[in-house]
């Protein structure tokens, strides 16, 4: 006998419906449940009538502000013995330059800036936005500067957010933009995105803002330090699609500097296909977790989700793709210093499946689109590999998403399905090479992206 679990949302007074695929009253059951609330609760706090009314997940209107670029912050882990990769760069007294790379076009431009995880205030002095030239260079004649609230600095209490004020700034998809900032913090950065794949540079000390040499910024490091997402005012109606999920969507081991995530694949599919009224906008953070944080590895995905998929502005469609380490984590020893694997726990498939349903709730109660991906091949122990197999056939087949893409068909070497393909295997195993980047962006069947109501294809059928 199947149970349900019914919960009226607070401010949209509707009713969702969870099926958990297992016997009523058993222990299992009674634990998948308390997931279910947990990660219910979590997605879906906070979401009101007033978000609703600033189009995030609503009928797109003329000249609504849609996200271009966005990145998910998290955490720098605090602990002594951190090793280097754990550790953020000094900024203070020093000027930021961070290099992104637009997926639609616009005018009107906001820089969103982060202190998602500071402890004390975080003071910009003062920001530009540039057309970026090669390396830390920038094309003088298009630097700008950022205003908050008609003045040159910012202050962004910790725990907050902040945008700029819309500037005059013509965007284009894929030229990229420099966006640099002077702060005085004293306080090594806590908020950051570990891993950009894409080169970031420091100038030495003082103030660089409006700088166009590169010569200036002699320090180079791979992190985005306080900035969180750039939107802009399209010249005709467009929208967003977020995807979310773990390193394997933020592109760990793919080529520095090189946009070959699967995201930016997909860019590059819509905009061959002459689509370039939507935006790809990646949130994964590598090491993530659906059910559980990390010091290292950022806020599990089920707390994460409002903030960094359904905030988005003009958001439609999000993918979600995560699920192997919550599979893995639970078996790595501890071990003392900085633990990233913390905490090591063992999840079943019933739980992970609702920890996915309570991201289907929250993103139908914002009238958003919700696309599930499969787990991918991971040279996973038998145990491991029958949870892997167990969420899959619930992905493919539960009917629960609003379509699946099926990514694991994708990379899987049909002679050793619990592998991938030599030739899409970066080298470790789990993450996918350039090329296995490449054949994930090629599964994602674009009827469905789009929201023609077409479900996935198999990899191979015509798109």
């Amino acid at each position: 006998m199947l149970a349900y679990a019914v919960f009226m949302h607070p401010t949209l007074s509707t009713f969702t419906n969870y099926r958990f695929p297992v016997a009523e009253g058993s222990p299992r059951m009674q634990r998948a449940l308390r997931v279910a609330l947990t990660v219910f609760a979590a997605t879906i706090a906070g979401v009101s009538s007033a978000a609703l009314a600033q189009g995030q997940g609503a009928p797109n209107v003329p000249n609504a502000r849609v996200g271009a670029w966005a990145t998910a912050p998290q955490a720098v882990a605090q602990h002594p013995a951190a090793p280097s990769f754990n550790r953020a760069p000094a900024a203070g007294g020093r000027t930021v330059r961070q290099i992104v790379y637009p997926t639609l076009s616009g005018n009107d431009v906001r820089v969103r800036f982060s202190n998602a995880y500071g402890t004390q205030p975080l003071v910009i002095e003062r920001a530009s936005l540039a057309v970026s030239a090669r390396g830390a260079a920038v094309d003088a004649g298009t630097v700008r500067a950022l205003t908050f609230g008609g003045q040159p600095a910012a202050r962004i209490a910790p725990g907050a957010s902040l945008e700029s004020d819309p500037l005059p700034f013509t965007v284009r998809a894929g030229t990229p933009l420099a966006v640099s900032l002077f702060t005085q913090e004293s306080k090594t950065p806590t908020t950051w995105h570990k891993i950009a794949q894409q080169t970031a540079f420091l100038s030495g000390a003082g103030d660089f803002v409006d700088n166009a040499q590169a010569a200036s910024f002699p320090t180079r490091f791979t992190n985005t330090l306080w900035l969180a997402g750039l939107s802009v005012v399209p010249d005709a109606p467009a929208h967003a699609i977020v995807a979310i999920g773990d390193s394997i969507t933020d592109g760990m081991r793919s080529t520095l500097n090189a946009n070959r995530r699967w995201p930016d694949g997909l860019v590059r599919r819509l905009d061959a296909a002459g689509r370039r009224d939507v935006a790809v906008l990646n949130l994964g953070i590598s090491g993530n977790r659906l059910l559980h944080d990390s010091a290292c590895y950022g806020e599990r995905l089920v707390a994460r989700f409002r903030r960094d998929a359904l905030e988005q502005p003009g958001v439609k469609t999000v993918v979600v793709q995560i699920g192997i380490n919550d599979i893995n984590f639970g078996y790595v020893p501890p071990h003392a210093g900085l633990d990233c694997d913390v905490p090591h726990v063992i999840v079943t498939a019933p739980e992970m499946i609702a920890g996915y349903q309570s991201l289907i709730a929250a993103a139908h109660a914002r009238n958003v689109r919700i696309l599930g991906t499969t787990i991918p091949p991971g040279k996973l122990p038998p145990e491991r590999e029958a949870v892997r197999e167990a969420v899959n056939q619930w992905v493919r087949t539960g009917g629960a998403f609003d379509g699946v893409i099926d990514f694991d068909a994708a990379l899987r070497d049909p002679s050793q399905p619990t592998r991938m393909l030599p030739r899409l295997d970066s080298g470790d195993g789990t993450h996918p090479s350039d090329a296995g980047y490449a054949a994930m962006a090629d599964a994602v069947s674009l009827p469905l992206i789009l929201g023609a109501g077409a479900k996935a294809q198999p990899p191979g059928a015509a798109r």
